[in-house]
Order: C-alpha cells, then structure tokens, then sequence
C-alpha cells in the first residue's frame, strides 16, 4: 500500500543529466495534499555499477529562501569567481 502511496505522490518530474551524474527534481504530493520537492543526485558508482543517490527534500515554506541562496551562490561563482569562464559551454554541446 506504501507503494501506490508513493506513485499517487508524484506529479511532476524533470531530470537533468550532467556528465557522469544525473539530478531529478521531482514535485510531490503529501497525503494532505500539500506540495515538496525532492531534489536527488544519481552518480554510478565506478567499482561496482551500482548507482549512489543523494536526495533533498524541499518544503514550500522554504522556496523562497531556496531560490534567493542557490540564485546568490551561482551568481557570485559566475560574476566574481570565474567571470572569464563559459558557463554554456556545456549547454552548446548538448545541443550539437
């Protein structure tokens, strides 16, 4: 029962691969009907295939103040970090 609990409790998923790993962010529903997301790394492990995830879960009294931090913390590596770099570089391969 557990389980068709947890089918019902996902309404939305977008997954992003990124060289070796690959993030989901998915939105999920609570019994109550109230919203999070989960955010989860998946990284394949090299000795054995196994896949290694680590997972965040984010309520929505939080998002605001999710958004401000991580848009702040991106910001300073792009503009005062590394404001030489192309940060669409890899973009633009994955388009080719």
């Amino acid at each position: 029962m557990a389980e068709s609990n947890y089918d019902k409790g996902e309404v939305f998923s977008k997954r992003v691969r990124a060289g070796k790993r690959t993030y989901f962010f998915d939105v999920k529903t609570t019994r109550s009907d109230d919203y999070y997301i989960t955010i989860t790394e998946s990284k394949k492990r090299f000795e054995d295939g196994n896949y290694v995830k680590h997972k965040i879960f984010l309520y929505k009294e939080d998002f605001n103040k999710f958004m401000e931090a991580f848009t702040e913390t991106v910001n300073h590596v792009k503009s005062d970090l590394m404001p030489e770099y192309d940060f669409d570089e890899y973009s633009n391969n994955n388009q080719e």
